[in-house]
């Protein structure tokens, strides 16, 4: 089982199916928050989704082709990171997160973040990550900001948000550039 320590409070582990039940009320709790930045949230309406969600997950990581994991703070689930598609030709993937509302200004997704950048270029040996954010969500930005990501720019009406488009900031890092 997938399981990385970030602090003593605090790991990384892969989403099972066991977790969907967490995961659905993590969402649950904080629908009106989630529903400003993330497309997903109003088509997980019930724990079914969350499983369906685990699962494709699982597939991902079992094909070697990314993961989703959970983000646990004193036993509580507080969030979901992951890679996207590998792509494995030109070695490089994108990192998505999201943290539960009351999870957040506790340095987790920071430490998170860390711990994927890590393993995408000591593990994976991958040569370039992303993160895409919408332009208005400071919160998400600071965390590649923070880490040194590159802003390479912003890439116009990238997202259907329910009832409008969202700008996104690419932000990069290559492998010679990660401090580790």
């Amino acid at each position: 089982m997938f399981i990385h320590r970030l602090d003593e409070e605090a790991w990384l582990k892969l989403l099972t199916v066991e977790d969907a039940e967490r995961l659905f009320a993590l969402v649950d709790s904080c629908r009106p928050h989630l529903l400003k930045w993330l497309p997903w949230v109003d088509s997980t309406k019930t724990v079914e989704d969350s499983k369906a969600f685990i699962a494709g997950g699982l597939q991902k990581f079992a094909a070697g082709n990314g993961f989703e994991a959970g983000i646990w703070h004193k036993g509580q689930l507080a969030g979901v990171i992951g890679l996207h598609y590998i792509d494995r030709a030109n070695k490089k993937t994108s990192i998505g997160y999201w943290l539960g509302e009351q999870f957040q200004g506790l340095g987790l997704m920071t430490k998170a973040c860390k711990a994927c950048i890590d393993y995408a270029f000591g593990e994976l040996k991958l040569h370039r990550l992303e993160i895409r954010c919408a332009v208005e969500n400071e919160r998400s930005r600071a965390i590649p900001e923070r880490l040194g990501f590159t802003n390479e720019g912003t890439i116009r009406e990238a997202e259907w948000l329910y009832d409008h488009f969202v700008d996104h900031v690419v932000y990069g890092m290559l492998e010679r550039e990660w401090k580790r």
